[in-house]
């Protein structure tokens, strides 16, 4: 888990994190529907958590570090940043302050404005003492984390100096014993980032931001009305008091801003710091200047203070109790501290940790672009809401992982507009589609109730039949019958009819013999209709004509029994229709022989008499 964190719950979408973090260390992939935050780039600046509106990024909380060491029984010492002063304007006493501190279990409380002074101190020298190099100031640890990340060919640039933070810190172990354990408070989320980077005499255990004192502060109960005066633990801080605002490290060292013979150049904010460090990078040359840098808007502003103060009354309080400070203090007890702490290591050294990512090629960027719509530079707007500077800088982005083509919003826009159209269009073909369904069941119900009355009229027939008629399917089983053909099985079959009218289910071959039961068995594997065929049942011949109505699969057959006397009497007549057509047809070929052979005999006869002609007619020798 990183510094920083979103939580998914909370965010809107707004993008606002994206627009303001200036190592754009906040990826939007296409695959997940919320951003995140990618460790190894976050320089802990903060600026994504200001600009949240909607709380849904945090950072981590060492309230219960701090908790645990105070309950181990430790000495634990608290290092309060001079920064106090721009964020408890509401404690109307310094002194009641550290007391509040100390209620919460803290053993001692120094100022780390001393620290600021030997810094400072050491920052003078660097630059009176010029060799040639210019220097880029390492108090802030969030410049320091922007340059070794994404400006590693400066990190030789990089004062080699250590932060006041880690000054005071080395101070604190040497007056009060290696073994103390060491709170820093203040306003800074990316010195929790500093801090992990020390070991021994340097190591910060834990940091309180503002925010997190106060909760802590509200979580015991504790304020100022209750409470004595209690000063600060020496060593004590001089114009390191002024640290918060941005040039005050420079004022602490007695070092010159003269616009016409000072080298160095303090600048602050988001976007000056982000220009500065390219200006310095590609045109030092012609700048020849030191660079103080702050991050945010001088310390006073940090993203682990309060939100609703003005910057300017800010100011007007760091101001206000610096001077308080300066003339309180026994200048000659400080120089004796400064004196003895003028050799205290306080150097440090930096590594470059380069996370810049390839740069895309131009074919990349212009298929991207392409697919944005923006085809031709005319449809670069540039409106930012992305969160990148230009929509070619966003592209740039999206080729590199960074981000997903919905966060344009033309992009997003367009293609909004176009799910309406077509989603319109879905839904008139949906109109169309479901008054067609309509009309489709209005006239299925039609031909459901045709079917019904059809299947109704069938039935009503088949029940009127003289002949006993039965459809089966190819496992044998009844489908339909009449009762004619109930009444011909016999008292068992009416028996299983008053339980299943009309036998439907029933097995066939439980309810007639084989040579009747056979003769459906071979329509329904021969697919060959049996017309007319007798069959002996019982005491009785019944004329059965099987047939096909689904081939393989369903058949029907008519029954009569022959000793009814309708059925008698019209076979009667049938079979000897039959008979009298059988014997005309054999009468008819008789005669048709007999004429063939008079024929025969009579050529035969007229030409033995034409032969016999002709032997008359010869003239005898």
């Amino acid at each position: 888990m990183g510094l920083v964190t979103i939580n998914d719950d909370k965010c809107k979408l707004s993008y606002a994190c994206v627009r303001v973090c200036p190592v754009k260390a906040i990826e939007v992939r296409s695959d997940k529907e919320f951003p995140r935050i990618i460790p190894e780039r976050c320089i802990g600046c903060g600026s994504c958590i200001q600009a949240c509106s909607q709380h849904a990024i945090s950072y981590k909380s060492d309230n219960e570090v701090v908790k645990s060491l105070i309950d181990a029984q430790n000495v634990v010492i608290a290092i309060l940043a001079p920064e106090i002063s721009a964020e408890f304007g509401d404690v109307t006493d310094y002194r009641k302050f550290v007391n509040m501190i100390k209620k919460l279990g803290f053993d001692f409380v120094c100022e780390a404005s001393f620290g600021v002074d030997l810094v400072a101190a050491r920052y003078l020298d660097l630059f009176t003492q010029f060799k040639g190099k210019y220097y880029i100031t390492a108090n802030c640890p969030a410049i320091v984390s922007f340059v070794e990340k994404f400006h590693p060919t400066l990190v030789d640039n990089l004062a080699p100096i250590v932060s006041p933070m880690i000054a005071m810190t080395r101070v604190i172990r040497d007056k009060y014993g290696e073994g103390v354990k060491v709170v820093y408070i203040g306003p800074c989320i990316s010195a929790k980032m500093e801090a992990s980077q020390y070991q021994d005499s340097a190591k910060v255990d834990a940091i309180l931001t503002f925010s997190e004192l106060r909760e802590m502060f509200n979580e015991y109960n504790i304020s100022e009305s209750t409470l004595e005066f209690s000063d600060f633990d020496p060593p004590f801080g001089f114009k390191g008091a002024l640290y918060p605002i941005s040039n005050g490290i420079l004022q602490a060292g007695n070092i010159s801003e003269d616009l016409m013979t000072s080298h160095i150049i303090t600048t602050e904010g988001r976007e000056n710091s982000v220009e500065s460090l390219k200006s310095f990078e590609n045109q030092l040359d012609i700048i020849k200047h030191h660079f103080n840098l702050f991050y945010c808007e001088g310390c006073l502003a940090g993203p682990g203070m309060s939100r609703d103060i003005s910057k300017f009354v800010r100011r007007s309080w760091v101001v206000d109790y610096a001077t308080k400070r300066v003339s309180q203090i026994d200048l000659e007890e400080w120089k004796t501290e400064m004196e003895k702490y003028a050799t205290l290591d306080l150097d440090r050294k930096f590594t470059a940790d380069d996370r810049r990512l390839p740069f895309p090629d131009e074919k990349t960027i212009d298929q991207v672009l392409k697919v944005l719509g923006k085809s031709v530079t005319e449809d670069e707007i540039g409106c930012g809401t992305c969160g990148y500077g230009s929509c070619r800088e966003f592209a740039v982005a999206v080729a590199q992982g960074l981000a997903k083509t919905e966060m344009c919003l033309t992009f997003s826009l367009r293609n909004r507009q176009e799910y309406i159209k077509t989603l319109k269009q879905t839904n008139e073909k949906l109109a169309k589609t479901q008054e067609a369904l309509k009309q489709s069941e209005r006239q299925a119900r039609v031909e459901q109730q045709l079917a019904k009355e059809a299947m109704e009229t069938t039935s009503a027939m088949l029940q009127k039949l003289p002949s006993g008629v039965v459809i089966v399917d190819d496992k044998m089983k009844i489908i339909q019958s009449n009762g004619r053909f109930i009444e011909i099985l016999g008292r068992e079959a009416e028996e299983i009819n008053d339980i299943i009218p009309g036998l439907t289910g029933a097995d066939l071959k439980t309810l007639i013999p084989y040579p009747f039961y056979n003769l459906f068995s071979y329509v329904i594997d021969k697919d060959d209709d049996v017309i007319n065929r007798d069959v002996h049942y019982e005491d009785r011949i019944l004329n059965v004509s099987v047939f096909t109505i689904r081939k393989s699969k369903v058949v029907g057959a008519v029954v009569r029994d022959m000793y009814m006397p309708e059925v008698r009497k019209e076979e009667v007549i049938r079979r000897v229709t039959e008979a009298i057509d059988e014997n005309l047809e054999l009468v008819q070929k008789i005669a048709f022989l007999l004429g063939e052979g008079a024929s025969k005999t009579e050529k035969i006869l007229n030409s033995i008499i034409e032969v016999h002609q002709n032997d008359k007619k010869e003239p005898k020798a």
